[in-house]
């Protein structure tokens, strides 16, 4: 087992043809500038975030707005449409449709009924919170450390590549972070994990490729421990709920680091590519099911004009986003806040 410490750290062996994602991080850091200016506050980069989708829901949703004077069955139908498009779902589509319904259509009931489109778009927003405010729970950090945090999911979805960002964004907080590269399975995955806590700056605990995931992730909280470490973040192997003998490595993986850390993995976050949308999200309900998962990373939201697979996730999950992937940079990485990002959605 080898452990690697920024500005101390072992070069990895590499192959003759490295694979192009870990050359492509080393590019990208020899090219990036000594310093960047002020990327703006959290609303800002939210908004940011989602233009993409914004600009989707805009023009539809304000031609529909504009037109009304008094909201009825006619009006609401030609919402539905609408939500689909940024990739809501039927399910929640048809929620939000029907709270809505009740309270339009019960105007003789005082402090009911809607008043226009502005009301309109106020209580959809309202509406459209509430679905992300009912399954938002609090993160519960252990009293001592280290906190352990386990990153799920299938491949591609970024889950090295949103362990490092994690990892900046905590040293950000001036909390120690240790890196632990437990997929031992996909070529490079350790050199891109590698470049990623160079990049952020932390600790790494690694192993040859082909090696037991849970020996790495046994050194990690022993060595957090030791150094008194806050924060072990654990990049494990991409794998499908399908896959039963890597689902039985996760339980293992899950057993190692509570034999060493009561409560361990303290957190565990699937990873999910916003791009995926609905066909991405049958596949992570039954991962939850397997993995025992407290929240989701929405990658590449960013690069999606239907951002509201945030809502589908809270409904038909019952998971709360809890980080948002926002761009390919080190730093483009935000806690999920649901006002934030409905106020982002809908002007």
């Amino acid at each position: 087992m080898a452990f690697s410490f920024f500005g101390k750290r072992n070069q990895p062996q590499e192959s003759d043809q490295a694979p192009a994602e870990v050359e492509e991080l080393k590019a990208e850091e020899a090219a990036a500038p000594a310093a960047e200016p002020p990327r703006g506050g959290f609303f800002t980069r939210m908004k940011q975030a989602v233009s993409r989708t914004r600009e989707t829901l805009a023009e539809s949703l304000n031609q529909v707005l504009a037109l009304t004077r008094e909201v009825d069955e006619t009006t609401l139908q030609s919402l539905e449409p609408i939500l689909l498009a940024a990739d809501l779902g039927t399910t929640t589509s048809a929620l939000v449709l029907e709270r809505l319904r009740e309270r339009a259509l019960r105007k003789g009931v005082e402090g009911c009924g809607i008043e226009g489109g502005e009301q309109l778009k106020h209580l959809l927003k309202l509406e459209l919170q509430a679905i992300l405010d009912s399954v938002a729970r609090p993160i519960v950090h252990p009293e001592s450390g280290p906190e352990v945090i386990m990153m799920v999911g299938v491949n591609g979805t970024g889950k090295t590549t949103t362990s490092g960002k994690l990892a900046a964004h905590f040293t950000g907080q001036h909390r120690s972070v240790l890196l632990c590269a437990a997929d031992t399975f996909r070529a490079a995955a350790i050199e891109q994990l590698e470049v990623w806590a160079q990049r952020s700056e932390v600790q790494i605990v690694k192993t040859r490729q082909g090696g037991d995931p849970s020996a790495a992730l046994y050194d990690a909280c022993a060595a957090a421990r030791a150094r008194n470490t806050d924060i072990v973040i654990v990049d494990t192997a991409g794998r499908l709920h399908t896959k039963s003998d890597l689902m039985k490595e996760l339980d293992k993986m899950r057993r190692t680091a509570e034999k060493l850390i009561p409560g361990a993995p303290h957190q565990t976050l699937l990873v999910m590519d916003a791009t995926t949308g609905q066909n991405g999200l049958q596949q992570a309900r039954l991962f939850t099911e397997a993995a025992r998962v407290t929240g989701i990373v929405l990658t590449k939201l960013d690069g999606t004009a239907k951002g509201g697979i945030v809502l589908a996730i809270a409904t038909e999950l019952s998971l709360p986003v809890v980080y948002a992937g926002t761009g390919e940079k080190l730093e483009d990485i935000l806690p999920f806040d649901s006002k934030s990002f409905i106020d982002s959605l809908i002007d």
